[in-house]
């Protein structure tokens, strides 16, 4: 990597980390509440194992097939380091064996189908010896009800909640959730934290509030996300396709 590329990085980095220190101050949180998650998806291996060495741990992908050869790369370049991968992304059924053995979390389920197809992978895996811990997952919501977009609208919130707490691969840890395109952020916002305190109230186990991206993440903030995912405002404008 050249040391410009560094250099830029680590400028990024520093001005997204006052973001967010600014944001919390704001909203009357303290800074440590809300963790940065590296949006990582075309970004190259090496990208990744700069921003370990800056102090990031979490980095979220998008698609598997890229994601197994990143985390892969990213082993070799940085064999004593522990990053955390997020699958962030929409994820097929048929493509939940391949995400369980190199996600930490999945911040993207949105049907009883695909919790059952993570939690079956999930349990292959512990038979195996692949894994030994349940899987952490996110329930995506909807703000806007549009199936086109992905995520469970507020009505079948709590009904995905329960089956997934039936399945013994999985362990529900929060709500995920996107501001629609030219929403009023702070309205959207305000809709995923009713929602999010709607499932904290049926399921207390499910803290994390993952909401906020570089362009909204003050306003999520504002309404108590606990995770924000960046990439543009982190590693700067990405092809729009990892082909």
């Amino acid at each position: 990597m050249s040391a410009d590329r560094r250099e830029e990085l680590a400028r990024r980095l520093a001005a997204l980390r006052e973001r967010i220190h600014r944001a919390c101050v704001a909203a009357g949180r303290d800074p440590d509440s809300v963790e940065l998650l590296a949006v990582t998806k075309t970004v190259p291996a090496q990208d990744v194992a700069t921003l370990l060495d800056l102090g990031l741990t979490a980095f979220g992908e998008n698609r598997v097939q890229e994601a197994e050869a990143k985390v892969e790369a990213v082993a070799k370049l940085r064999p004593d380091a522990r990053p955390r991968w997020h699958l962030v992304g929409s994820l097929q059924r048929n493509k939940a064996r391949s995400a369980v053995r190199w996600a930490d979390r999945v911040e993207s389920v949105d049907s009883t189908r695909l919790a059952d197809a993570l939690d079956a992978a999930v349990r292959r895996q512990q038979e195996t010896g692949g894994r030994t811990d349940r899987l952490p997952i996110l329930l995506q919501y909807s703000v806007d009800g549009d199936p086109l977009r992905g995520g469970v609208p507020r009505e079948g919130l709590l009904a995905l909640a329960e089956h997934v707490s039936t399945c013994a691969g999985l362990q529900l840890a929060g709500l995920m959730a996107v501001a629609p395109l030219g929403a009023d952020p702070d309205a959207a916002f305000e809709d995923v934290a009713a929602a999010a305190a709607e499932l904290r109230e049926r399921f207390p186990q499910a803290t994390v509030l993952s909401a906020g991206m570089s362009a909204d993440l003050e306003a999520a903030i504002r309404h108590g996300s606990v995770l924000v995912r960046v990439g543009t405002a982190l590693v700067g404008d990405r092809p729009l396709t990892s082909r």
